[in-house]
């Protein structure tokens, strides 16, 4: 082996490290949030402990791509994994619930810099879109496996040691992903001295924020209707609004309007979008219907088969692209998800275990795990040399914006059944008004099941289910219309770019 393939090498490795090390961090968290509310408490705060983490990576990470794309990868991404590793260590240290949620915060801020930065440098690294389409499907099968081992890893980490340690275990991969990129990857340098965008920046946080906290808060802690929810959804439809005329004018924009004018680019995002939607649908309610209506101990045995063929999908997506078109492949995505979203609906709590197991498979290989690689591959085929860095953070920014409404929505959808359920449930079996609304909540059902008697269980149980069925309507309707815009992404397909030999980024990457 050549010494610039040993040091390829070893750069593809500090990437798959950074990104088993920041996708690992929600997964082995939630695994341990039991022993952090023992320890430390605050327990009616500890939803904000990932939803720090997701504000701040979703809303940083267009801005991460774009100054990698000015400045450099190897800088942006050392600082990424710096200011992820410091986050860690403070998490590991919190004393109390407030802080951990502002460490959080740190940590999700240098995640929004890993994701992003970890992809375009394998297309800058390599120059053939094919090898990379792979290389891109490895990388998103480790995000697949960080979520497989996360919650096992969790588990032993607090159980034998102490919660803390589920965030100093970052420190080791995260320092060694640092160490083999700072020696590894050498980059050419920009002559001149670009513009950065700081009001797209912080316009772009801001809209972000307020979109994301709006269906964070809405039906939970506030009223959807409520001043506080309509003014956050005032506010981030201004700050998108501000945004999307400054970068119109800006020299250097945050996100570069044109590159939507590419129907491959466009597509890819909306269906980024709806990929979210299912995923995070599927991940949120699945769970609660194995184990509040099917009467599983667990859930364990129905996430790990969908994240184990994620990763599957992930890495066939780059061998199936190099041989069909993208609108093909795509297309097939979204097919499927319709034909997964159509079984979710017709779930019944009758339905054989295998049942539910095969549809998380389904989602994992056919719809998930493909997307996860064959959307970066798609968009960066698609946009200028120097884009590359926008490229990679749009389609993670889309996907968690996505994720985030199709949960919230789909709650909406789900507690409405549920409501007009408790109201029968009063009638029928005579339970007072003031009870209804903890009845039907899945989380007391679970836990009073040997409590009720067996007519009212199963009433509730039918309810739950006939419930989350109707919000999978929500994923029927985006995946029918995501095979739609599948169709219009044109006929591209992973080949070199004839302006390659020509074109060179600034921050292009070379081998030492």
């Amino acid at each position: 082996m050549s010494n610039g393939s040993q040091k390829t090498g070893l750069i593809v490795l500090a990437m798959a490290l950074g990104l088993l090390m920041t996708s690992l961090d929600n997964t082995i968290v939630s695994a341990c949030i039991n022993k952090v509310i023992a320890d430390i408490g605050g327990f009616e705060q500890i939803t904000w402990v990932f939803t720090a983490y997701m504000l701040a990576s979703t809303s940083t990470m267009l801005i991460f791509g774009k100054l990698s794309d000015l400045f450099g990868r190897k800088l942006f991404y050392l600082i990424g994994i710096g200011l992820f590793l410091a986050g860690s260590a403070l998490c590991g240290t919190a004393g109390n619930i407030d802080q951990l949620i502002l460490f959080r915060a740190i940590q999700g801020i240098g995640a929004g810099s890993v994701f992003p930065i970890s992809f375009s440098i394998i297309f800058t690294l390599f120059g053939d879109p094919k090898q990379a389409a792979k290389l891109s499907g490895v990388m998103g099968a480790v995000f697949g496996l960080s979520s497989v081992a996360g919650p096992q890893l969790g588990t032993l980490i607090s159980d034998h040691w102490s919660w803390r340690w589920c965030f100093y275990v970052n420190l080791p991969i995260g320092i060694a992903s640092m160490l083999v990129l700072l020696f590894a990857l050498r980059e050419s340098r920009s002559d001149r001295k670009p513009k950065i965008d700081f009001a797209g920046a912080a316009l772009l946080v801001v809209s972000t924020v307020s979109l994301m906290l709006a269906l964070e808060l809405g039906g939970k802690n506030y009223a959807w209707d409520s001043w506080q929810i309509i003014g956050l959804f005032a506010l981030a439809a201004a700050g998108t609004s501000s945004f999307l005329l400054v970068e119109t004018r800006a020299a250097e924009p945050m996100l570069p309007l044109p590159i939507f004018r590419n129907r491959l680019v466009l597509g890819t995002c909306i269906l980024c979008f709806c990929q979210g939607v299912i995923m995070f649908s599927a991940i949120t309610y699945l769970p609660i219907y194995a184990v509040a209506v099917l009467g599983r101990a667990n859930s364990n045995g129905l996430l790990t088969p969908m994240m184990a063929s994620l990763i599957c999908g992930a890495i066939l997506s780059g061998f199936v692209a190099s041989r069909f078109r993208f609108r093909t492949v795509l297309f097939g995505n979204m097919a499927l998800g319709v034909i997964a979203s159509l079984l979710l609906m017709s779930l019944s709590p009758d339905a054989p275990y295998w049942q539910v197991v095969g549809i998380m498979i389904l989602l994992g290989l056919g719809v998930v795990g493909p997307l996860m690689s064959l959307a970066q591959s798609a968009v960066a085929m698609s946009v200028d040399a120097k884009y590359i860095g926008v490229s990679s953070s749009v389609v993670g920014f889309w996907r968690n914006i996505g994720g985030i409404m199709g949960a919230s929505i789909m709650a909406v959808i789900v507690n409405s059944r549920l409501h007009d359920s408790a109201s029968q449930a009063g009638r029928q079996f005579g339970i007072p008004q003031d009870q209804l609304s903890t009845l039907t909540n899945p989380e007391n059902v679970i836990r009073a099941a040997d409590k009720l008697s067996p007519d009212l269980l199963a009433f509730l149980k039918n309810a739950i289910g006939s419930a989350i069925n109707h919000g999978f309507v929500l994923a029927l309707c985006v995946t029918a219309f995501g095979a739609a815009v599948a169709l219009t992404v044109g006929r591209a397909r992973l080949a070199p770019k004839p302006t390659d030999a020509q074109a060179e980024s600034p921050s292009a990457s070379h081998i030492a």
